[in-house]
């Protein structure tokens, strides 16, 4: 791993210990320039997650509450009328920053979910008429709880689309919850970190995961395993271009982790359940567990293309 990207997943994993593997996912995502969902149960470490990544990386960071009554225009901004200027003063919202937390998404509206489509696809918000550039680098991180908790809306395909991941921290080991346990409060250790990269390095990075070479029998076996979640009646729909895009990019940061400017089918098999858990969907619930059921189907059934 390089330098620094080994200086990222440390900083982060001396506050959330004991998740090495969802960590780099996560630095994955966001060198891969996409947007990071994080589902969980209520206090299992994923706002801290997302506040880490914000520290580590050295860039601006707005947190945004979602409840039921929050509205599109606390996220974008609006417009007040100055009668000074006898003329309209825009007041930007939260989502002008580099790195957006969207705390419980999934306990506000569809109405107020849809306000992000348009600045995490394209980098740009339209408010009256007149198309606003969002800050570069724009990651949103967001969390959310199960949908059998009270007060929440299940997230539209697509939204969750325009997520590149979909990760879950899980409970703790043993060594790590009882080391939480002994140590300083992890908002003291978010308090004082540092970053450990600078916005030009990070820019760096992510020009490198777009340089990292796949060989035509890696684009082969992509585009078998895509088309077999088309084609396959266990499948509700298959994979779109964009979730096939989505998957090479998270397979392509994979690589930069692991030290290699290419990639091998293990960096596709490696970032699966991340990637396209949340873009496949099955004809039959399989106890709770559809999704990643349905991705180690799909591992298991197509071949790696020699």
């Amino acid at each position: 791993m390089q330098p620094l990207l080994t200086n990222i997943v440390d900083a982060v994993g001396q506050v959330l210990l004991g998740k090495e593997q969802q960590v780099k996912l996560a630095v994955a995502c966001l060198i891969a320039k996409g947007h990071l969902l994080l589902e969980d149960l209520p206090g299992m470490g994923k706002t801290t997650l997302a506040h880490c990544l914000a520290k580590a990386l050295g860039l601006e960071y707005e947190r945004v509450q979602f409840t039921s009554d929050l509205l599109p225009a606390d996220i974008l901004g609006v417009a007040v009328f100055d009668k000074t200027k006898v003329q309209f003063q825009f007041h930007p919202g939260p989502v002008f920053t580099q790195v957006l937390l969207a705390d419980e998404i999934n306990r506000t509206t569809p109405k107020t979910q849809s306000a992000l489509l348009e600045a995490m696809e394209e980098g740009q918000v339209t408010i009256e008429g007149e198309t606003r550039p969002l800050p570069s680098p724009f990651f949103v991180i967001a969390t959310q709880n199960p949908l059998s908790q009270a007060g929440t809306f299940m997230l539209p395909e697509s939204q969750l689309d325009r997520f590149l991941m979909r990760l879950s921290l899980g409970y703790p080991d043993h060594q790590s919850e009882r080391l939480l346990l002994q140590g300083v409060d992890p908002r003291q250790r978010i308090a004082n970190m540092r970053a450990v990269v600078t916005p030009a390095q990070l820019a760096d990075l992510q020009t490198q995961v777009t340089q990292i070479r796949c060989s035509d029998a890696l684009l082969d076996y992509v585009q078998k395993l895509v088309a077999f979640t088309r084609v396959d009646g266990r499948f509700t729909y298959g994979l779109s271009p964009r979730g096939a895009l989505a998957w090479l990019a998270g397979a392509k940061a994979w690589a930069l982790l692991a030290g290699r400017d290419y990639v091998i089918p293990e960096d596709i098999q490696a970032v699966a359940n991340a990637v396209i858990g949340h873009r496949i969907r099955g004809g039959e619930v399989e106890a709770g567990h559809e999704h990643d059921n349905l991705v180690q189907y799909l591992l298991k059934s197509v071949a790696v293309v020699a």
